[in-house]
Protein backbone atom coordinates (compact mmCIF):
# COMPACT_ATOMS: atom_id res chain seq x y z
CA UNK A 1 0.00 0.00 0.00
CA UNK A 2 2.65 2.33 0.54
CA UNK A 3 4.71 1.58 -2.03
CA UNK A 4 1.35 2.27 -4.27
CA UNK A 5 0.94 5.51 -2.67
CA UNK A 6 4.67 6.74 -3.26
CA UNK A 7 4.36 5.33 -6.92
CA UNK A 8 1.50 7.14 -7.46
CA UNK A 9 2.05 10.71 -5.54
CA UNK A 10 5.74 10.93 -6.00
CA UNK A 11 7.44 8.93 -8.35
CA UNK A 12 5.11 9.40 -10.97
CA UNK A 13 4.91 13.19 -10.71
CA UNK A 14 8.47 12.99 -10.70
CA UNK A 15 9.32 10.93 -13.50
CA UNK A 16 6.63 13.02 -15.41
CA UNK A 17 8.07 15.90 -15.01
CA UNK A 18 12.00 14.97 -15.62
CA UNK A 19 10.70 13.45 -19.13
CA UNK A 20 8.95 17.23 -20.04
CA UNK A 21 11.82 19.00 -19.69
CA UNK A 22 13.93 16.32 -21.48
CA UNK A 23 11.31 16.85 -24.46
CA UNK A 24 11.17 21.06 -23.89
CA UNK A 25 14.94 20.84 -24.35
CA UNK A 26 14.59 18.88 -27.48
CA UNK A 27 11.72 21.33 -28.98
CA UNK A 28 14.11 24.40 -28.12
CA UNK A 29 16.97 22.46 -30.36
CA UNK A 30 14.36 21.63 -33.15
CA UNK A 31 13.61 24.71 -33.54
CA UNK A 32 16.81 26.29 -33.45
CA UNK A 33 18.07 24.16 -36.23
CA UNK A 34 14.73 24.48 -38.52
CA UNK A 35 15.06 28.70 -38.25
CA UNK A 36 18.81 28.40 -38.95
CA UNK A 37 17.25 26.37 -42.42
CA UNK A 38 14.95 29.14 -43.07
CA UNK A 39 11.65 27.75 -40.96
CA UNK A 40 9.34 30.95 -40.13
CA UNK A 41 8.96 30.74 -36.20
CA UNK A 42 5.04 32.24 -36.98
CA UNK A 43 4.96 29.17 -39.52
CA UNK A 44 5.92 26.63 -36.86
CA UNK A 45 3.87 28.23 -34.09
CA UNK A 46 0.62 27.95 -36.15
CA UNK A 47 1.46 24.56 -37.72
CA UNK A 48 2.33 23.55 -33.71
CA UNK A 49 -0.69 24.23 -32.72
CA UNK A 50 -2.97 23.09 -35.40
CA UNK A 51 -1.51 19.72 -35.13
CA UNK A 52 -1.60 19.41 -31.35
CA UNK A 53 -5.95 20.42 -31.52
CA UNK A 54 -6.15 17.61 -34.13
CA UNK A 55 -4.30 14.85 -31.75
CA UNK A 56 -6.05 15.82 -28.80
CA UNK A 57 -9.33 16.16 -30.63
CA UNK A 58 -10.39 12.55 -29.86
CA UNK A 59 -8.78 12.43 -26.69
CA UNK A 60 -11.51 13.85 -24.84
CA UNK A 61 -14.35 11.60 -26.08
CA UNK A 62 -12.21 8.57 -25.90
CA UNK A 63 -11.52 8.59 -22.44
CA UNK A 64 -14.86 10.38 -21.49
CA UNK A 65 -15.00 11.07 -17.41
CA UNK A 66 -16.41 14.68 -16.94
CA UNK A 67 -17.32 15.29 -19.86
CA UNK A 68 -17.38 19.08 -21.24
CA UNK A 69 -17.94 22.06 -19.23
CA UNK A 70 -20.81 24.23 -19.57
CA UNK A 71 -19.41 26.96 -21.87
CA UNK A 72 -20.31 30.28 -20.33
CA UNK A 73 -19.25 33.54 -21.29
CA UNK A 74 -16.61 33.98 -18.31
CA UNK A 75 -15.34 30.72 -19.11
CA UNK A 76 -15.06 31.33 -22.84
CA UNK A 77 -12.99 34.74 -21.78
CA UNK A 78 -11.11 32.58 -19.43
CA UNK A 79 -9.77 30.45 -22.61
CA UNK A 80 -9.41 32.99 -24.26
CA UNK A 81 -7.06 34.71 -22.50
CA UNK A 82 -5.27 30.80 -21.51
CA UNK A 83 -4.68 30.83 -25.18
CA UNK A 84 -3.13 34.35 -25.58
CA UNK A 85 -0.68 34.35 -22.54
CA UNK A 86 0.54 30.89 -23.98
CA UNK A 87 0.42 32.27 -27.51
CA UNK A 88 2.76 35.37 -26.52
CA UNK A 89 4.41 33.39 -24.52
CA UNK A 90 5.67 31.26 -27.51
CA UNK A 91 5.81 33.97 -29.14
CA UNK A 92 8.89 35.81 -26.91
CA UNK A 93 9.81 32.47 -26.56
CA UNK A 94 11.28 31.48 -30.15
CA UNK A 95 12.04 34.71 -30.94
CA UNK A 96 14.35 35.13 -28.30
CA UNK A 97 15.94 31.34 -28.78
CA UNK A 98 15.95 32.75 -32.89
CA UNK A 99 18.17 35.63 -31.56
CA UNK A 100 20.28 33.34 -29.08
CA UNK A 101 20.64 29.73 -28.26
CA UNK A 102 18.50 26.88 -26.77
CA UNK A 103 20.87 27.02 -23.76
CA UNK A 104 20.31 30.40 -22.85
CA UNK A 105 16.64 30.08 -23.09
CA UNK A 106 16.87 27.19 -20.35
CA UNK A 107 19.17 28.91 -18.13
CA UNK A 108 16.85 31.62 -17.77
CA UNK A 109 14.43 29.08 -17.60
CA UNK A 110 15.14 29.01 -14.28
CA UNK A 111 13.51 32.28 -13.72
CA UNK A 112 9.98 30.34 -13.75
CA UNK A 113 9.45 29.12 -10.57
CA UNK A 114 10.73 32.56 -9.52
CA UNK A 115 7.96 34.05 -10.99
CA UNK A 116 5.14 31.34 -10.39
CA UNK A 117 5.42 32.02 -6.38
CA UNK A 118 5.25 35.89 -6.86
CA UNK A 119 2.54 35.77 -9.24
CA UNK A 120 0.68 32.86 -6.26
CA UNK A 121 1.54 35.15 -3.75
CA UNK A 122 -0.14 38.04 -5.46
CA UNK A 123 -3.56 35.49 -6.17
CA UNK A 124 -3.57 34.13 -2.40
CA UNK A 125 -2.35 30.98 -4.33
CA UNK A 126 0.61 31.28 -1.80
CA UNK A 127 0.90 32.50 2.21
CA UNK A 128 3.98 34.50 2.54
CA UNK A 129 4.92 34.64 6.10
CA UNK A 130 8.73 36.34 7.08
CA UNK A 131 8.34 33.92 10.29
CA UNK A 132 8.25 30.87 8.49
CA UNK A 133 11.64 29.60 7.45
CA UNK A 134 9.81 27.81 4.34
CA UNK A 135 8.83 31.27 2.73
CA UNK A 136 12.07 33.22 3.31
CA UNK A 137 13.70 29.70 1.59
CA UNK A 138 11.05 30.88 -1.43
CA UNK A 139 11.95 34.25 -1.09
CA UNK A 140 15.38 33.87 -0.98
CA UNK A 141 15.48 31.46 -4.18
CA UNK A 142 13.36 33.75 -6.06
CA UNK A 143 15.84 36.59 -5.53
CA UNK A 144 18.82 34.53 -6.58
CA UNK A 145 16.82 33.35 -9.56
CA UNK A 146 16.32 36.52 -11.02
CA UNK A 147 20.05 37.70 -10.40
CA UNK A 148 20.94 34.50 -12.43
CA UNK A 149 18.96 34.92 -15.33
CA UNK A 150 20.41 38.70 -15.07
CA UNK A 151 23.97 37.54 -15.11
CA UNK A 152 23.22 34.93 -17.73
CA UNK A 153 21.50 37.68 -19.79
CA UNK A 154 24.05 40.65 -19.68
CA UNK A 155 27.23 38.60 -19.76
CA UNK A 156 27.26 36.05 -22.44
CA UNK A 157 31.10 34.76 -21.98
CA UNK A 158 33.34 33.22 -24.19
CA UNK A 159 31.76 30.77 -27.14
CA UNK A 160 32.45 27.25 -26.53
CA UNK A 161 31.46 25.88 -29.77
CA UNK A 162 30.10 28.30 -32.72
CA UNK A 163 27.44 25.94 -34.45
CA UNK A 164 25.60 29.71 -35.84
CA UNK A 165 25.93 33.40 -35.28
CA UNK A 166 24.92 34.60 -31.92
CA UNK A 167 23.81 38.51 -32.26
CA UNK A 168 21.48 40.29 -30.11
CA UNK A 169 22.02 38.44 -27.31
CA UNK A 170 20.40 40.34 -24.61
CA UNK A 171 17.47 41.22 -26.73
CA UNK A 172 16.80 37.32 -27.02
CA UNK A 173 17.50 36.88 -23.29
CA UNK A 174 14.92 39.54 -22.18
CA UNK A 175 12.43 38.15 -25.07
CA UNK A 176 12.85 34.46 -23.47
CA UNK A 177 12.55 36.26 -19.69
CA UNK A 178 8.95 37.89 -20.51
CA UNK A 179 7.89 34.21 -22.82
CA UNK A 180 8.76 32.44 -19.20
CA UNK A 181 6.62 35.17 -17.58
CA UNK A 182 3.67 34.87 -19.81
CA UNK A 183 3.99 30.92 -19.26
CA UNK A 184 4.19 31.28 -15.46
CA UNK A 185 0.86 33.52 -15.75
CA UNK A 186 -0.70 31.00 -18.37
CA UNK A 187 -0.19 28.30 -15.44
CA UNK A 188 -1.65 30.29 -12.71
CA UNK A 189 -4.94 31.14 -14.98
CA UNK A 190 -4.70 27.30 -15.65
CA UNK A 191 -5.13 26.49 -11.94
CA UNK A 192 -7.91 28.83 -11.51
CA UNK A 193 -9.40 27.30 -14.17
CA UNK A 194 -8.89 23.86 -13.30
CA UNK A 195 -10.15 24.50 -9.70
CA UNK A 196 -13.70 26.60 -10.67
CA UNK A 197 -14.64 25.34 -14.15
CA UNK A 198 -13.18 22.99 -16.65
CA UNK A 199 -11.42 19.78 -13.93
CA UNK A 200 -10.65 17.29 -16.80
CA UNK A 201 -6.70 17.99 -18.27
CA UNK A 202 -7.72 16.55 -21.33
CA UNK A 203 -10.59 18.97 -22.36
CA UNK A 204 -8.69 21.51 -21.25
CA UNK A 205 -5.57 20.81 -23.17
CA UNK A 206 -7.54 20.78 -26.66
CA UNK A 207 -9.35 23.70 -26.00
CA UNK A 208 -6.36 25.79 -24.69
CA UNK A 209 -4.85 24.28 -28.37
CA UNK A 210 -8.02 25.07 -30.36
CA UNK A 211 -7.68 29.29 -28.77
CA UNK A 212 -4.19 29.12 -29.73
CA UNK A 213 -4.34 27.90 -33.31
CA UNK A 214 -7.61 30.53 -33.62
CA UNK A 215 -5.89 32.99 -32.18
CA UNK A 216 -2.61 32.54 -33.72
CA UNK A 217 -3.73 31.97 -37.13
CA UNK A 218 -4.55 35.61 -38.36
CA UNK A 219 -2.10 37.37 -36.19
CA UNK A 220 0.66 35.09 -37.95
CA UNK A 221 -0.61 35.27 -41.57
CA UNK A 222 -0.45 39.17 -41.23
CA UNK A 223 3.10 38.81 -40.26
CA UNK A 224 3.84 36.17 -42.40
CA UNK A 225 3.08 37.96 -45.98
CA UNK A 226 5.26 35.67 -47.86
CA UNK A 227 3.36 32.36 -49.12
CA UNK A 228 6.06 30.25 -49.86
CA UNK A 229 7.08 30.72 -46.24
CA UNK A 230 4.19 28.14 -45.03
CA UNK A 231 4.93 25.50 -47.53
CA UNK A 232 7.06 23.50 -45.46
CA UNK A 233 8.71 20.52 -47.55
CA UNK A 234 9.96 17.62 -46.01
CA UNK A 235 13.62 18.13 -43.76
CA UNK A 236 14.97 19.26 -40.41
CA UNK A 237 11.52 22.04 -40.24
CA UNK A 238 9.01 19.35 -41.16
CA UNK A 239 10.40 17.56 -38.29
CA UNK A 240 10.60 20.18 -35.77
CA UNK A 241 7.07 20.90 -36.61
CA UNK A 242 5.76 17.33 -36.46
CA UNK A 243 7.93 17.26 -32.92
CA UNK A 244 6.58 20.34 -31.53
CA UNK A 245 2.36 19.58 -31.91
CA UNK A 246 2.61 15.87 -31.00
CA UNK A 247 5.25 16.39 -27.77
CA UNK A 248 5.31 20.49 -27.34
CA UNK A 249 1.93 21.70 -27.52
CA UNK A 250 0.24 18.40 -26.67
CA UNK A 251 1.62 15.59 -24.36
CA UNK A 252 3.91 18.43 -22.85
CA UNK A 253 1.03 20.53 -22.49
CA UNK A 254 -1.65 17.96 -21.15
CA UNK A 255 1.32 16.28 -18.55
CA UNK A 256 2.37 20.05 -17.41
CA UNK A 257 -1.69 20.63 -16.84
CA UNK A 258 -1.87 17.38 -15.31
CA UNK A 259 1.33 17.86 -12.94
CA UNK A 260 -0.42 21.37 -12.01
CA UNK A 261 -3.72 19.35 -11.24
CA UNK A 262 -2.21 17.51 -8.68
CA UNK A 263 0.62 19.15 -7.28
CA UNK A 264 0.45 22.85 -7.83
CA UNK A 265 2.17 25.04 -10.20
CA UNK A 266 4.92 25.52 -8.10
CA UNK A 267 5.76 21.96 -8.14
CA UNK A 268 5.89 21.46 -11.24
CA UNK A 269 8.04 24.85 -12.50
CA UNK A 270 10.85 23.86 -9.55
CA UNK A 271 11.80 21.38 -12.31
CA UNK A 272 12.19 24.16 -14.59
CA UNK A 273 16.65 24.18 -13.74
CA UNK A 274 17.06 21.08 -14.92
CA UNK A 275 16.81 21.46 -18.71
CA UNK A 276 20.28 24.22 -18.59
CA UNK A 277 22.01 20.65 -17.54
CA UNK A 278 19.85 18.80 -20.18
CA UNK A 279 20.27 21.77 -22.97
CA UNK A 280 24.02 22.08 -22.31
CA UNK A 281 24.81 18.21 -22.79
CA UNK A 282 22.24 17.93 -25.84
CA UNK A 283 22.79 20.89 -27.82
CA UNK A 284 26.05 20.53 -28.41
CA UNK A 285 25.67 17.30 -29.43
CA UNK A 286 22.42 17.94 -31.59
CA UNK A 287 23.48 21.08 -33.65
CA UNK A 288 26.60 19.18 -34.38
CA UNK A 289 25.02 16.56 -35.63
CA UNK A 290 22.53 18.46 -37.51
CA UNK A 291 25.45 20.13 -39.32
CA UNK A 292 27.21 16.60 -41.06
Amino acid sequence: MAWRYAQKDVILPFTAMVTMECIYVGLNIFFKAATSRGLSYYVFIVYSYAIATLLLLPLPFIFRRTGLPPFKLSLLFELFLLGLTRFLGNLCLYKGIEYSSPTLASAIGNLSPAFIFILAVIFRMERLSFRSSSSLAKVMGTLVSISGAMVVVLYKGPTILSTTAEKNWVTGGLLVAVGFLMFSTWSILQKHIMKTTCTDELVLAFLNNLCGTIISAPVCFLEEKELGAWIVRPGIPLLAILYSGAFGSSLNILVHMWGVNVKGPVYVSSFKPLSIAIAAASGVIFLVLLEL
